[in-house]
């Protein structure tokens, strides 16, 4: 009885204190989620500065590696407000055709007896149109916070890398020395393969979805098929979204709920052969996750920390599985939670 009770101690303690970090986390998102992104970044930028540091001094190297980063971001910014932009654009130039259609689904509403104009008047009017400026200044000026806190602890840790891994290797305790040092190398392999391979089936869907817009006539092809490629980096949300929007557009050219139907199947069958069924060969089981583990990832962290929490939800999930594979109480967690059968996978 008393063994028993020794041991049931430990596990409720771990139980709590996962219902801490839960509960802390929607609190601590303006802080955390920076941190989190920081740390995708440094994993995925630390290499880069490490080759530029064999010939020039370290932060010169720094500079050079933040410049790296930022052309990449810009260039992903530029794609996503040209591409959004155009379609934009389109649908001010093209206002005449969807006032028609609302005119036709409003008509087909108060035939099966519900009245538009009275749901129209009760929630939206000037107070309503308040709550959206407020809300978007609010997120403008917390994405300008997010990404300063971002920037502060990217800098940071690129700095500390080394001085890093310098403490880790004087710990005391063998067995934390060798899980922070080999989960953290592991991780850091394992998120640059994750963006790698990210990046590569984004491109490839983004031009795949460009040859079948333009093939079926879709105006905006080059335009969806960048949107497709910029929202293929959220798991199963940003494809869903890049098949609906192109679908949406559908209907309003041509007029048909056929090709309309048409595009949408065409679209989430290039997006379910690549990514269901291609990607998961080129990453391999020394990557990936389970499909149900990736889906969870994706709406817990979605939850928590809201779009930014859909993109980093599968790089936190990988790090936390790579790390438990590292630490004998919890190699049940990968062999749990991977696609491999041998408990290497993550």
């Amino acid at each position: 009885m008393r063994a028993g009770r020794h041991r049931a101690v430990p596990s409720a303690q771990v139980v709590i204190a996962v219902l801490i970090v839960i509960a802390i986390l929607p609190a601590g998102a303006t802080v955390l989620a920076p941190l989190a992104l920081a740390l995708l970044a440094i994993a995925l930028l630390w290499p880069v500065q490490h080759r530029v540091q064999t010939f020039l001094p370290r932060y010169i190297a720094l500079l050079v590696t933040l410049a790296v980063m930022m052309l990449a971001l810009l260039a992903f910014g530029w794609i996503s407000t040209w591409s959004f932009g155009h379609v934009g654009g389109w649908m001010i130039d093209n206002t005449a055709r969807f006032q028609q259609h609302y005119d036709e689904l409003r008509q087909w509403l108060e035939e099966h007896g519900i009245d538009v104009d009275v749901l129209w008047a009760d929630n939206v009017g000037t107070a309503w149109a308040m709550r959206v400026v407020q809300t978007v200044t609010s997120r403008i000026n917390s994405t300008f916070s997010f990404w300063l806190i971002a920037l502060t602890y990217l800098l940071l840790g690129l700095m500390e890398v080394e001085d890093f891994e310098s403490r880790i290797r004087a710990m005391r305790s063998p067995v934390a020395r060798r899980l922070l040092l080999d989960g953290s190398r592991e991780t850091a392999q394992k998120l640059r393969r994750f963006m790698r391979i990210r990046t590569i089936m984004s491109i490839t869907t983004g031009l795949f979805i460009w040859l079948f817009t333009s093939g079926v006539g879709l105006p905006l092809a080059k335009e969806w098929g960048a949107i497709a490629f910029v929202l293929n980096y959220i798991p199963f949300i940003g494809p869903l979204a890049a098949t609906l929007l192109p679908t949406v557009f559908a209907l309003i050219q041509f007029d048909n709920w056929q090709s309309a139907i048409a595009i949408f199947v065409g679209l989430n069958l290039i997006q379910f052969t690549l990514g269901s069924y291609i990607e998961p060969r080129v990453s391999g089981n020394a990557l990936s996750l389970s499909p149900v583990v990736v889906l969870l990832s994706v709406f817990t962290w979605g939850y928590l920390w809201g779009i930014f929490g859909a993109f980093i939800g599968v790089p936190i999930s990988i790090a936390l599985v790579t790390f438990c594979r590292h630490h004998p109480s919890s190699r049940w967690v990968p062999e749990l939670l991977g696609r491999g059968s041998k408990g290497d996978g993550v």
